[in-house]
C-alpha cells in the first residue's frame, strides 16, 4: 500500500545550473519503500542496512522521527527524490565518545539515491552546496562533522573536495539497545567550520 506523505519541505535552495533542492523531513510510513529500495542496494553497503526488511526500515525511521536530537530528510531536486540526508546532535550520539565535541557541532550522514541514466558531472557538488546552505542557515550550527566508514574512499574524497578537514580514524562503539542496534565501526572524522 502506498501512502502519500503530508510533510512539507523545511528548506529550499536553488543551485545555479543544477536545479532547486528541497529538504523534507522523512515520513517513515510514506517513505519507507523508497528508502528501503535505496539502502538495500549493493552500492549502499556502508549504510549498513542491506539486509533490512521494509518494515525494519520503517521502524528505524520511526525511532529517528521520535527523537529531538536526530533528524532524517529526503532531498529532492526539482521534485525528484535524490538523497537521504540525516543530521544529529554530536553530543547526543556515539561519536561523542570518540572526539571532543564542541558547542554547535552537527553530525551528518548522506546516502545518494540511485542515478537515473549516466553519471552527471557536478551532481554531488550541487547537492552538497544545498545541504551545507541548509545546515549553516541555522546560526546554532558552528561546525559540520562527518564520520563515514573508513573504507568508503568515495565519501572521504567527496568531503575533502567539499572543503572538510580530515581528522583521525576512530572506532565508533557498538550500541545495543531495545530500539536500536549499531555495530562498532571504523570511521574517518571530517570537519567543516561555519563560514565567517
Amino acid at each position: 500500500m502506498s501512502t502519500a506523505s503530508t510533510r512539507r519541505p523545511v528548506y529550499g535552495h536553488p543551485v545555479e545550473g543544477f536545479g532547486t533542492v528541497t529538504i523534507t523531513p522523512v515520513d517513515p510510513a510514506a517513505d519507507s519503500a523508497l528508502i528501503h529500495g535505496w539502502v538495500t542496494e549493493d552500492r549502499a553497503v556502508f549504510w549498513g542496512m542491506r539486509e533490512a526488511s521494509r518494515e525494519l526500515v520503517q521502524e528505524i525511521y520511526e525511532d529517528v522521527d521520535r527523537r529531538t536530537t536526530h533528524h532524517a530528510f529526503l532531498a529532492h531536486r526539482d521534485g525528484e527524490p535524490v538523497a537521504l540526508f540525516q543530521t544529529y546532535d554530536c553530543a547526543e550520539d556515539r561519536v561523542s565518545e570518540c572526539y571532543e565535541v564542541r558547542p554547535g557541532d552537527v553530525g551528518v550522514h548522506l546516502l545518494l539515491g540511485p542515478a537515473k541514466g549516466a553519471a552527471e558531472r557536478g551532481f554531488t557538488a550541487g547537492l552538497m552546496t544545498a545541504f551545507l546552505a541548509f545546515l549553516f542557515s541555522d546560526p546554532a550550527c558552528r561546525r559540520v562533522v562527518a564520520e563515514p566508514d573508513a573504507r568508503n574512499e568515495k565519501a572521504v574524497s567527496l568531503l575533502e573536495r567539499t572543503g572538510f578537514e580530515l581528522g583521525p580514524e576512530i572506532e565508533l562503539p557498538e550500541i545495543d539497545l531495545p530500539e536500536v542496534y549499531l555495530p562498532a565501526k571504523r570511521a574517518r572524522l571530517a570537519f567543516l567550520n561555519a563560514p565567517v
